[in-house]
């Protein structure tokens, strides 16, 4: 008798959810995607995916998109002091030598994720109130009254995930003392601005990170403060463009000119939380944010969240709705001491980004060591591991 392949329910339409949905629907798998919001769309600035992701995108048939809404940086990236003095070289592709990292906007990596999906798949509106399951099954409640009957249950929900205390008891975000201004400059305003490099610069207690996103046709910028202000973890609190430009007073004239130019910008308070210990209670799991929020400081939010669904897609497809349970276990053992150990280089990189050392000269031999690392980063194909893992179940 044939196996009956596991039906999937994913709360959170971000790009983790959405990626996840594409993985598992190309791997056959029946999957339906609830999301909160009224309608699919993000109003975050840019994100950065770096080669680990991008292969996954390749296999999912989506580089195309990439390179259309993508801008792709090259050799000419750059680590500098904030007056301007160059420190390092970026390291922008694998240990190959293969370039896949692009500056995307988030708006546009969500509707591609979205558009690729078979129509119906995403259902808005649906803000998840309660779950439950038993040995053969799984229900989400939603706050509109509906219900949705699964045989595993993803949590891609973010980082305040309403599934996340199903799993694990509830944990305290850790507030990393700063926050970020982010926003978009057109590039047209600003048309002597590189669209083909990504640069930071690295001072006292503070950074400012600048990329193309939109094939260039939009500049990204991220300036990081001190605060002793706790804000609400939140992606688009407005910020103050003139406490921003005086935030960055007597650095570089370039990233005065490119600040000049700015009109509205957004205040994101910097949390993160300590790894989890379990990641999946039976048939609900955790992914993405909702599983291990980490700080931007390499930049690997999104790009581990498409590692997950990746591995999560190649261990479900060898599984049926009895083994499910076991499949999942098998993802989070797969994934969960990666992804610490990227959190915690991200908080390692954010010391060295905001310039915490007496003797800057470490620092900047620290950075440019750290290509080493990056290219460990890069080179990593969850696929490999994971089809070993999915061999366990059979």
């Amino acid at each position: 008798m044939a196996k009956s392949p596991p039906r999937v329910v994913i709360v959170g339409g971000g790009i983790g959810g959405l990626f996840a949905a594409n993985a598992l629907i190309a791997r056959g798998l029946a999957v339906s995607v609830y999301e909160q919001a009224p309608a699919i769309g993000e109003i975050g600035a840019g994100v950065f995916l770096t080669p680990n992701s991008v292969r996954h995108l390749q296999r999912i048939g989506l580089e195309p998109a990439v390179e259309k809404w993508g801008a792709r940086v090259g050799r000419d990236s750059r680590y500098f002091r904030h007056d301007g003095a160059p420190i390092a070289p970026v390291q922008v592709t694998d240990t190959s030598g293969w370039n896949a990292t692009f500056g995307m906007h988030r708006a546009d990596l969500v509707s591609m994720l979205a558009e690729a999906l078979p129509p119906g798949t995403v259902r808005t509106g649906h803000r998840c109130s309660g779950f439950a399951q038993d040995g053969s099954a799984a229900l989400v409640s939603f706050a509109n009254g509906a219900s949705a009957e699964a045989d595993v249950v993803i949590a891609a929900d973010g980082i305040h995930s309403e599934l996340r205390p199903y799993v694990f008891p509830p944990s305290s975000p850790v507030f990393h003392g700063s926050v970020a201004y982010r926003g978009l400059v057109p590039h047209e305003r600003v048309p002597h601005w590189p669209t083909d490099r990504w640069q930071m610069w690295l001072g006292k207690g503070r950074h400012f990170l600048a990329f193309p996103v939109r094939a260039g046709k939009l500049i990204n910028y991220v300036g990081f403060v001190p605060t002793d202000e706790e804000m609400k973890e939140s992606w688009s609190a407005p910020g103050d463009p003139d406490i921003l430009r005086q935030s960055f007073a007597g650095w570089d004239p370039r990233i005065q000119q490119l600040l000049g130019e700015v009109q509205a910008t957004f205040r994101w308070a910097l949390y993160d939380r300590e790894p989890l210990p379990v990641w999946t209670k039976q048939r609900l799991s955790l992914l993405g944010d909702a599983a291990h929020p980490m700080l931007p400081h390499l930049g690997q939010g999104a790009n581990q969240s498409i590692e997950d669904g990746m591995a999560l897609a190649t261990i479900l497809a060898r599984a049926d709705r009895t083994t499910a349970p076991l499949a999942l276990l098998a993802y989070e053992g797969l994934r969960r001491e990666r992804v610490a150990q990227v959190q915690r280089g991200a908080r390692e990189n954010g010391l060295r980004y905001d310039s915490a050392y007496s003797d800057l000269g470490i620092r900047d031999a620290e950075i440019t060591a750290h290509a080493a690392f990056r290219k460990r980063l890069y080179d990593h194909d969850v696929v490999p591991d994971a089809q070993a893992a999915a061999a366990t179940l059979t």
